[in-house]
């Protein structure tokens, strides 16, 4: 992944411009099969001038001091802004999962022709997964900038249960 600021913007990326970097933070997760945990989390959202971003995670089970545990997620994928302020993405799991995500795009904020605020809201179109994953139907993804920061919330329906908060975390830019 090349570093954004030598690459040139492509003019289909402006409205999820605010995205691109590295972000690091803390979250917290939980489901009726899970344990509430925190966690912590890289993220990566670049571009190579092409009209996508691609995109990296990488999660820690984290402890009572906040030092890693272990590994947790990974995803990685990409990002397409579509026409009318949509978007669509596709990531890929190593635990055996793949999803189409697609939604909207709202810019909150501008400020001297900089976006200040907004959000990304989007809903599984398909998830696909091989024999041994576990069942994972469906999920709803916000991301949101906010005060700087990226704010997300990811619910899902998985192993018998309906769409329900799953994983929410705050991003700081580094």
């Amino acid at each position: 992944m090349n570093d954004a600021s030598k690459v040139a913007l492509h003019a289909d990326l402006v409205p999820i411009s605010w995205l691109i970097g590295s972000w690091v933070g803390v979250g917290v997760g939980g489901y009726p099969t899970v344990e509430e945990f925190r966690f912590g989390q890289e993220v990566s959202f670049s571009t190579d001038g092409r009209p996508f971003l691609s995109y990296a995670s990488r999660a820690f089970l984290l402890d009572e001091n906040g030092e890693k545990v272990r590994p947790l997620g990974v995803e990685t994928g990409f990002l397409r802004p579509r026409p009318n302020n949509e978007v669509e993405m596709v990531l890929a799991h190593p635990t055996g999962y793949a999803e189409v995500w697609a939604g909207q795009v709202t810019v909150t904020g501008i400020v001297d022709a900089a976006i200040t605020g907004a959000r990304i809201d989007m809903h599984t179109d398909v998830v696909a997964r091989t024999a041994s994953a576990k069942e994972y139907t469906a999920g709803h993804r916000l991301y949101g900038f906010v005060e700087g920061d990226l704010l997300w919330t990811f619910d899902m329906a998985a192993v018998g249960h309906s769409l329900q908060s799953h994983l929410s975390a705050r991003l700081k830019r580094v």
